[in-house]
């Protein structure tokens, strides 16, 4: 059995890719997947117009789908909002798509990294608490043990190597570590626009970090791009799919190998 996921980031609705957003709704209809995930920063700049359009988008494509919020989903010009209720925008759009429909082969948890206020000047970095980690720990461990263990954040845990930003994520080492040793198979995220693929240097090495790329104008060195995963029960494959103005075609392929079960 081939477990097939679709993995979109930074979407940014009010600066999007309007071709390669289109262009990936159209990729869905012509390929089945078991789950599309959305790993944060719907919109630009959390207003409730460019929600409005995420979520439209979000209810036009052909597969179950989940999403996690991103830093940007914070209103960033309504100053009480941010203080006082940063996910209430978010959740009145995109609260019911926070946890997946079952689907089997996949333990699956989301993470929320961004934060509406943090005690340092830019608050746009990421933060992981010790409660969040244990939450997604119980998460992937519910299922099979056969079952891929997915867990999604918006913010790569673990700076990426080369990468054209940081996400600086509090507790980020530390929460890295703990999924490793869980037996976390990925972590996808977004946030640096640019899709990667990276083992942590924890546990048995097998637990990989997944970055998908951005769907917005906001590009940094890679065009417009989405994820496919197609985990089997040796191997996991990721696909980068970039856009070329017309279609997407593949960018770079990754295949890692996959813990055995006991």
């Amino acid at each position: 059995m081939t477990l097939r996921l679709f993995h979109a980031s930074d979407i940014h609705f009010g600066g999007e890719n309007e071709g390669a957003v289109a262009g990936a709704a159209r990729w869905l209809a012509e390929n089945r997947v078991d789950l599309a995930i959305v790993s944060g920063d719907l919109t630009r700049e959390g207003q409730p117009r460019e929600f409005a359009e995420a979520r439209a988008w979000l209810d036009s494509l052909p597969a179950p789908v989940v999403v996690t919020a991103g830093n940007h989903d914070v209103p960033y010009f309504n100053i009480p909002y941010r203080l006082f209720m940063p996910w209430k925008r978010f959740n009145r759009w995109a609260g019911d798509l926070r946890a997946p429909p079952p689907v089997e082969g996949l333990n699956y948890a989301g993470v929320n990294t961004a934060r509406g206020v943090q005690p340092r000047a830019n608050w746009s970095k990421g933060q992981i608490s010790r409660h969040q980690v244990k939450q997604a720990i119980g998460r992937i461990g519910e299922g099979p043990a056969s079952a891929l263990k997915l867990i999604t954040c918006h913010h790569p845990l673990i700076e990426v190597v080369g990468g054209p930003i940081t996400g600086k994520v509090w507790g980020g080492h530390a929460a890295a570590r703990a999924f490793a040793e869980a037996g976390a198979d990925l972590v996808l995220t977004g946030h640096v626009h640019t899709p990667f693929v990276e083992p942590y240097p924890y546990g048995d090495g097998r637990t990989h970090a997944v970055g998908a790329g951005t769907l917005s104008i906001r590009e940094r060195g890679v065009p417009p791009s989405f994820n496919v995963i197609e985990a089997q029960d040796d191997a996991i494959t990721i696909i980068a799919q970039v856009w070329d103005g017309v279609r997407y075609s593949p960018y770079r392929t990754w295949q890692v190998e996959r813990r055995v079960s006991p």
